[in-house]
């Protein structure tokens, strides 16, 4: 589908934020990286932001920079997450309701790339399908009556590795069981998070909901993404070319910040880094490729999904 651009020459920048004060933000992974600057930006704007993450010592570091940084009362808060267990999403998403009345978008930042040999999680799911979507499925369906009665949105953070590897679901092998390759479980796993988000966006609207779904990708952002997962190969591929190819994790922060506040978004859209393969650079629609909007794939993932998680969103 062709890219319609909205932000002129140098695209969206944060320049554009208003003013964020009584709004309340949600975001996945956010204790380094894309995500860590989010929340950065987005407290800059006096936003209430509540990290979501795994692991408490680095996110008490996190919370800690940033008070550092934006003062003792800042709005920074934590939630113990776990995406690869769904108990665990359970528990977050219980912790979150109880902690704020209202949520202005949950940004699903948090993930996990290029596993280099399968492994599972706790509920048996292929990790970066596990962590990646099903996590996040089953989050955003915990959290959708909170969001809809603010009016708000959920930003899913894909990948353009959703039109790549095999470009498709594997419905019959989902775990990769029969041939693993760490490149396309992740390529699937992207392309599941975009397909859910697209189908989401559809039974909002036939449901007369007001609700906001946007979907983005960071283009090629220095982080440390792939530091716990990848093979080593591919660990040293990415520390050659990440200086020369890759922007900041700033910079790759802009489109789900974007998207979680910019009025007047497409939905039915990709945005992200527009220039060199859209990698870097202004940010912006991206075209997207018809595959992430196949309707009968996205309704057999939704009903898979709510199967996998025992959660029937009622939509």
């Amino acid at each position: 589908m062709k890219a319609q651009k909205q932000f002129g020459p140098q695209g969206w920048t944060p320049a554009r934020m208003n003013d964020l004060s009584g709004k309340t933000y949600a975001i996945t992974g956010a204790n380094s990286g894309a995500g860590f600057e989010t929340t950065r930006l987005l407290l800059s704007k006096g936003a209430h932001v509540v990290m979501m993450n795994r692991n408490l010592e680095k996110s008490q570091q996190a919370v800690a920079l940033l008070k550092q940084e934006f003062g003792a009362n800042a709005q920074i808060s934590f939630v113990q997450l776990d995406l690869a267990s769904l108990d665990s999403v359970r528990s977050a998403a219980q912790n979150l309701l109880q902690q704020t009345a209202r949520i202005d978008a949950l940004l699903c930042n948090g993930a996990i790339a290029q596993v280099a040999k399968q492994e599972l999680t706790v509920n048996g799911f292929e990790s970066q399908l596990g962590v990646n979507h099903f996590g996040h499925f089953l989050l955003c369906g915990l959290l959708f009556e909170r969001l809809e009665v603010s009016q708000g949105r959920i930003v899913v953070v894909g990948s353009n590795a959703y039109k790549m590897g095999l470009k498709k679901i594997q419905f019959d092998d989902l775990n990769y069981d029969k041939h693993y390759t760490a490149w396309n479980a992740y390529a699937q796993s992207k392309l599941a998070q975009m397909m859910f988000a697209y189908e989401l966006q559809r039974r909002i609207k036939a449901a007369n909901k007001t609700l906001g779904v946007y979907v983005c990708h960071p283009g090629a952002s220095r982080t440390n993404l792939l530091k716990d997962t990848a093979s080593a190969l591919n660990k040293m591929i990415w520390a050659l070319m990440a200086p020369i190819m890759a922007q900041s994790a700033e910079k790759g922060a802009w489109p789900e910040v974007m998207c979680a506040t910019q009025p007047s978004l497409s939905e039915l859209a990709l945005y992200g880094p527009t220039k060199r393969m859209e990698t870097v650079g202004a940010v912006d629609q991206c075209p997207l490729a018809p595959l992430a909007l196949d309707k009968a794939a996205g309704k057999q993932l939704w009903q898979l999904s709510e199967q996998k998680t025992s959660f029937q969103w009622g939509l």
